[in-house]
């Protein structure tokens, strides 16, 4: 009782307060909205009349609001007032014992920004000779200098945010700093690092972050100099400050300069940095400083050889070769970051690498020591591929993500040493792989699964014509054969360990035409991917990719299987088996996984060389337990009355459908189908499930599976799929909502499409039921801010008029024709309110179409009785209605031209002597002589649209 009291009380007050805030919020909006509360928090900061640090805030954030959006507007001399707080501000802080709370600082650099910003060029030139003047080398002071600088750079330099309005101001601001203040600035920042390296760490790191920050766009000279560059280094030995100090010498590095001059700044950087031992990678135990200094070399690395493709390009043999001979001695540290335990570390010398390759690669010929350096390069990166113990396979989280995206990045090395020299990459792989492959039983899991993961990438590495891989070039194929042959021989498929499967049976995929070579091997990697290493794995994961791999493997060797089919069917029978919800096990593969089995099953079947009628009885025993399971289960769906429990049986309805459906993929065309004997079986498919349409209950996830096997049946069994679909249809235009109809239309377009004629009569009889519930749908009132509905009702419009141009365009002239004329003058003026009155392009377009396509049909002596008279009273104008709507592109070409040219023949006359001219056209423009003269027709409609809105 006690324990509620207290939560109640709790809530009560968290009410009150939260309701407090608010009122403070509303109070504190109106005050930054108010013409002269800024002055009472100006005053409030010079004067430091308020000790609570939310209040302070609060009054910069005031200040803000009024330089950014008001500065303008004030007179010279409020902005005085601004700058006078500003200064009486920092003054306050060089005398405060405690500096204020960080976010304070921060809020305040950025105000200070905003006035340098909207003052420097015009009203406080002197912005930075104030402050160093009346800050000196305080610390309180300095570390606001040195955050404004940072928010300086925010607002005017960087390069991660977009300052495009902002560009020939924030130039303008950098030239003149360049030419007023930015000597004093660097001499500053020399002072502030010399002074506080040892004092004041945190100071000296916020400076180099500054210096770093600034010296992509000042002079390199003030920065690369001796005394600076001695005291950068100097910093690099200091624990506190080396990794910020790494930082600001990797952006020294990356300054854009003359090719010649960035070699020799390295080079001269490098001889210190060796000099003082930071080459000595093994001997260092700090990971972090070390991820910062693979960054720095990697910068360097990356500039050398930007500085050699620059040279090359120039025909500096000296310098280029000079410069060559630099980034090689670079070499054997790249190689030690390379191989470094920590990835991180590795990660950030990896585009040097990279480039380093692309140069060999351009390189005539090959010394003996870059041979070394590639095969070494080759070592790192088959080290580096190699998953550590703590890897988790089963519950993969972000360590591992880490490492996948790390990996990619070492194949894209790998790709790259192929590239260079493909011979020295296969005899790498060769001996790794072979070595491995003899002691597999004793190798740690994660020496063979890199071993076989190596073969695997070679595949991509040293890519071949449609997997190609055992023809050609015989060196390669040969050492390939090889490979595969101990993988698949050796035994190594029972490795337990998940990794080392996944990679066995992904590579056994990847090089599945071997088998075509070798084919003595299908049987015993077959037994692989059916037993307990594949598919019946303890693994979920191996057993879920295995379906899929096996798929695969079948399809590529269907012609070798023949003498395998029975034996195979048999033993994957219980992974064909329809899992009913009521099943408490779990099963071994999920129906995702199953699709694949049923489809490998069908290919099996579908090209084995057995007699028809054997092919007739494998595949009714494929699919008779699942028509059968169908019939059970949809006869218990409407009884249930548990929701959960529907939606268990519906989706497992559903995947019986989709296996059946599945299995037709083996079949190519309906020729496939009746050499097979597989006409009725599937026919029997189709009278079993489509009872699920008049289903009461979950109708939207049993149409849909329904209307997916519809759709491989007019594929699969053409015309023998007609005599069912009228019913199917009456099925699914019941109490159907908007994707149901945007779902279904595809299917009568198909049928459209593919039979025409054939189907004529069924359309008519369908076209305007269908087209009345697309009209139901689209008239329901919806919420005005509910977009998904306002989306589903766009992609139903927008099926409908392709469903429309889909019969026009069948010519099926008599679909439409038979409707009546006033329907027909209804499904027509749907049509030109989309191609006016909807503002989407797609639709417009069809539209558009559409209407051309009618009046080709209709607008002629032999056309429809009226159509001529419809024309020019309602299709005309909407083609000059729908130019002025603002969401209509007048640039796009093909926009306007489908929506001119339609009428250019049937309508010049009328255009020329009454429409036009009733809309005061001026003559030139409605003198349409020839499309090939000075005015085409589709200019009428640009020139129009462009003149009425210019009236406007």
């Amino acid at each position: 009782m006690f324990r509620k009291k207290r939560v109640f009380f709790f809530n009560e007050n968290k009410d009150q307060l939260l309701c407090v805030f608010d009122q403070a919020m509303a109070y504190f909006e109106q005050l930054k909205e108010s013409q002269d509360a800024w002055e009472v928090c100006a005053e409030a900061l010079a004067k430091g009349i308020y000790n609570d640090d939310h209040v302070k805030f609060f009054c910069f954030q005031v200040l803000e609001h009024q330089i950014k959006f008001r500065h303008a507007g004030l007179s010279a001399v409020q902005q005085q007032l601004i700058r006078e707080t500003l200064m009486k501000w920092l003054q306050c802080q060089l005398m405060n014992t405690q500096p204020e709370k960080p976010f304070i600082r921060n809020k305040a650099a950025q105000v200070f920004a905003l006035t340098f910003i909207m003052e420097y060029l015009t009203l406080w030139p002197k912005f930075f000779f104030d402050i160093l003047s009346l800050v000196g080398l305080n610390p309180h002071g300095v570390d606001i200098y040195l955050r404004t600088l940072m928010a300086i750079d925010a607002e005017v330099v960087d390069r991660d945010i977009l300052h495009s309005p902002e560009t020939r101001r924030n130039t303008l601001i950098k030239d003149t700093m360049r030419e007023q203040c930015i000597p004093n600035l660097v001499e500053s920042w020399f002072q502030i690092l010399q002074t506080y390296q040892q004092s004041h760490p945190e100071l000296t790191c916020q400076c180099l972050e500054v210096v770093g920050a600034y010296v992509s766009w000042i002079d390199l000279n003030l920065i690369a100099n001796d005394r600076f560059v001695n005291l950068l280094l100097s910093q690099m030995s200091v624990e506190e400050l080396r990794e910020e100090a790494c930082d600001c010498l990797y952006e020294i590095i990356n300054k854009g300069m003359d090719p010649v001059d960035k070699t020799k700044l390295v080079e001269s950087l490098c001889q210190v940095l060796q000099s003082v031992g930071f080459f000595n990678v093994e001997q260092e135990e700090d990971v972090d400083f070390l991820a910062k200094f693979s960054r720095l070399v990697n910068g360097m690395g990356q500039s050398l050889v930007l500085s050699w493709t620059k040279l090359a390009k120039t025909g500096n043999v000296k310098a280029t070769a000079e410069t060559l001979q630099a980034m090689e001695a670079k070499v054997p540290l790249l190689l030690q970051l390379l191989v470094h335990e920590d990835d991180d570390i590795s990660a950030n010398i990896i585009g040097f690498c990279y480039e380093y390759l692309h140069v060999l690669k351009q390189l005539p010929q090959l010394t003996d020591q870059q041979k070394t350096n590639i095969e070494a390069i080759m070592l790192a990166v088959m080290k580096k591929l190699t998953y550590d113990d703590e890897y988790n396979f089963e519950n993969e989280g972000e360590d591992e993500a880490m490492f996948v995206e790390y990996r990619k990045q070492l194949k894209m090395l790998l790709d790259r040493l192929a590239q260079v020299s493909p011979e020295l990459l296969l005899e790498a792989v060769r001996r790794v792989f072979t070595n491995t492959m003899q002691n597999w039983q004793t190798a740690p899991f994660m020496e063979v699964e890199v071993a076989i993961r190596l073969l695997y990438m070679l595949g991509e590495a040293l890519p071949a014509s449609h997997g190609a891989h055992f023809s050609g070039d015989t060196a390669k194929a040969s050492a390939l054969q090889d490979m595969m042959r101990t993988l698949v021989s050796c035994g190594v498929s029972s490795y337990q360990h998940t990794s080392v499967a996944l990679e066995f049976f992904e590579t056994v995929v990847r090089y599945d035409k071997f088998f075509i070579v070798e084919p003595q091997h299908i049987p015993s990697v077959l037994m692989a991917f059916l037993d307990q290493r594949g598919l019946r794995h303890n693994s979920p994961k191996v057993r879920s990719r295995v379906a899929y791999l096996f798929s695969r493997f079948i399809k590529t060797l269907h012609k070798h299987m023949n003498a395998f089919i029975e034996d195979i069917l048999t033993r994957i029978q219980d992974l064909l088996e329809l899992a009913p919800p009521e099943n408490g096990f779990p099963a071994l593969l999920t129906s995702d996984d199953q699709l694949f089995m049923f489809e490998t099953a069908g290919v099996l079947i579908v090209n084995g060389e057995s007699p028809v009628e054997r092919k007739q009885a494998m595949m009714r025993g494929l699919l008779t337990p699942l028509m059968d399971a169908f019939r059970l289960l949809l006869a218990k769906l409407p009884q249930e009355t548990e929701e959960e429990r529907q939606a268990a049986l519906a989706d497992c309805l559903s995947h019986a459908v989709g296996f059946a459906s599945r299995t037709s993929k083996a079949f190519s065309n309906k020729q496939t189908v009746k050499q097979c004997g597989c006409t009725e079986v599937y026919r029997d498919c189709l009278q079993t499930f489509l009872p699920a349409l008049s289903c009461p209950v979950q109708r939207g996830v049993l149409r849909s599976s329904v209307r997916s096997f519809l759709h491989r049946m007019i594929i699969c069994l053409e015309e023998e799929v007609l005599p069912f679909v009228p019913a199917a249809s009456e099925h699914m235009l019941k109490d159907c909502e908007a994707k149901d109809l945007q779902e279904f239309i595809p299917l009568i377009s198909q049928i459209t499409a593919k039979f025409k004629q054939q189907v004529s009569p069924f359309l008519q009889q369908i076209f305007m039921p269908l087209v009345l519930a697309i009209f139901e749908v689209l008239a329901r009132p919806a919420e005005d801010n509910d977009q998904a509905a306002a989306l589903e009702k766009q992609m139903l419009r927008r099926s409908y008029f392709s469903f429309i141009q889909t019969v026009t365009g069948s010519g099926m002239n008599e679909v439409m024709a038979n409707q009546g004329a006033e329907n027909i003058e209804r499904v027509v003026f749907t049509i030109i309110q989309g191609a006016v009155d909807f503002p989407d392009p797609i639709a417009q377009k069809t539209c558009f179409i559409i209407l051309s396509k009618l009046v080709e049909l209709w607008g002629g002596k032999d056309g429809m009785v009226g159509f001529p008279d419809f024309i020019y009273k309602h299709i005309v104008p909407a083609c000059f209605l729908a130019p002025l709507k603002p969401t209509f592109d007048l640039s796009d070409a093909q926009t306007v031209l489908f929506d001119c040219c339609i009428f250019y023949r049937h309508c010049r006359s009328f255009l020329q002597q009454e429409y036009l001219p009733s809309l005061q056209v001026s003559p030139e423009i409605s003198q349409v002589r020839s499309a090939r003269k000075l005015i085409k027709p589709a200019n009428i409609f640009t020139h129009y649209a462009f003149f009425q809105r210019a009236k406007l």
